[in-house]
């Protein structure tokens, strides 16, 4: 009885708030180190903002974003990633509920909409090199492709893990680690229009005002 007595004055008394089940859930484990992730990545965009701010003038007498954007394409392009990140919430929502069909569904309209604004994307820098406004031509160019064309390479890494997502779906089915990949997915898809919105803001309504 003593013995017990001391065994429980000498162990230490957990810290309040402590959970005395044991660890955190996997999943909640996996969503805060995708953050951690995010953090990172943003960054490194803040890193290609800051330079594409001081270099934004820097036009070696050539044209500016006022004589370069057009603001039709580049409209069209966050209406499609906006949309494809309600489409990717409806996917994230079937997922949770088990619904693989409502999960297909959502996934498909969204690498639909997310190939489709790559796509414009690319059209615009084919467009702005055949004018002859090429990456090489001034600092402003160097660093606008370096922004829009980092987001753009998210943009194609996150289509390619969405297609293997699919296929992993397909053949584990939901559950275990499959859920945890699908919620850093979205985690990351959501980021990247987060992003697009400030490169939008920030590069083509902010230049054309310029």
């Amino acid at each position: 009885m003593n013995m017990a007595v001391e065994i429980d004055v000498l162990r230490p008394a957990a810290p309040a708030g402590a959970s005395e089940t044991g660890p955190a859930p996997k999943r909640t484990v996996a969503g805060f180190g995708f953050w951690i992730y995010l953090l990172s990545d943003i960054v490194m965009f803040s890193a290609l903002f800051a330079t594409y701010a001081v270099l934004a003038h820097a036009t070696a007498g050539g044209p500016g974003g006022d004589m370069l954007f057009r603001q039709g394409g580049v409209a069209l392009e966050t209406a499609l990633l906006l949309a494809s990140s309600y489409t990717c919430g409806l996917m994230s929502m079937a997922a949770n509920s088990r619904r693989r069909t409502a999960f297909y569904l959502g996934a498909i309209v969204t690498f639909a909409l997310g190939a489709a604004f790559l796509a414009l994307e690319l059209r615009e820098f084919s467009d702005l090199i055949a004018r002859g406004a090429a990456p090489q031509s001034s600092a402003f160019l160097s660093a606008f492709f370096a922004l829009v064309g980092c987001h753009g390479l998210h943009v194609a890494v996150g289509l390619v893990w969405l297609a293997v997502m699919g296929a992993q779906v397909a053949l584990r089915g939901f559950g275990g680690a499959v859920d945890r990949r699908l919620l850093c997915f979205s985690l990351f898809w959501h980021a990247l229009d987060i992003v697009w919105v400030a490169v939008f803001t920030f590069v083509y309504l902010m230049g054309v005002r310029t």
